[in-house]
């Protein structure tokens, strides 16, 4: 049984997705074939919190710090990072970020410096909280970000608007992937941000 879920408090600043990436289809891609993937890279600003969300592979980090630039901000201004799990592919450029926290499923990590804390209704901000959603990984979590325009989910309980159109093809727990879609869909999310593709509006058609 799930937990009731905790909503943000107030409202963002500030939210821009940075890179919206890609993954072939369909997953796996051959064994010592070489495939194009990005993770979906995001921006956040709530109060004095600069976050980025996913700083994972993209084609070349200007993908990430051209935009960020044009927002009128510097890798050193971030102070945190969230992990929606632990792939490599939405981790491997959080060191461009050197003055930032690191928020993931288990906790808080600065340095040498490990918060231990579930994420389940952790506050980032007060507008943005963690949703615990296992499925493609045991350790996958949504970020629920309060906007002016509705509630917004950062999550790879989707890869792109229309996959995995059922069971997510490399996921831990096909059950749970499922469940906390629902779960997630039940809060009426105004945009959706998935872990390989552009934002999108869910509708009756979203896979679920």
């Amino acid at each position: 049984m799930t937990e009731p879920v905790v909503l943000p408090s107030s409202t963002v600043d500030e939210m821009s997705v940075l890179f919206a990436g890609y993954a072939p289809w369909p997953v796996p891609w051959p064994v010592g074939t070489t495939a194009d993937v990005a993770s979906t890279v995001a921006f956040l600003r709530d109060g004095d919190q600069l976050m980025i969300v996913d700083p994972g592979f993209v084609p070349d980090r200007k993908a990430i710090l051209d935009p960020l630039a044009a927002l009128g901000y510097s890798p050193d201004d971030i102070t945190d990072v969230i992990f929606s799990h632990h792939h490599p592919d939405h981790t491997l450029n959080a060191a461009l970020f050197p003055n930032a926290q690191v928020h993931d499923v288990w906790g808080i990590y600065r340095n040498d410096k490990w918060t231990f804390r579930p994420s389940e209704g952790a506050p980032v901000s007060p507008g943005i909280r963690l949703l615990a959603t296992p499925g493609h990984s045991e350790a996958d979590i949504t970020t629920l970000v309060a906007t002016d325009d509705g509630m917004v989910a950062f999550t790879h309980l989707w890869w792109d608007a229309t996959t995995p159109a059922t069971d997510d093809p490399v996921g831990m727990d096909q059950e749970a992937f499922h469940l906390h879609r629902e779960r997630v869909l039940a809060l009426d999310p105004a945009l959706v941000v998935p872990g390989h593709g552009p934002a999108f509006v869910p509708g009756p058609d979203t896979p679920r």
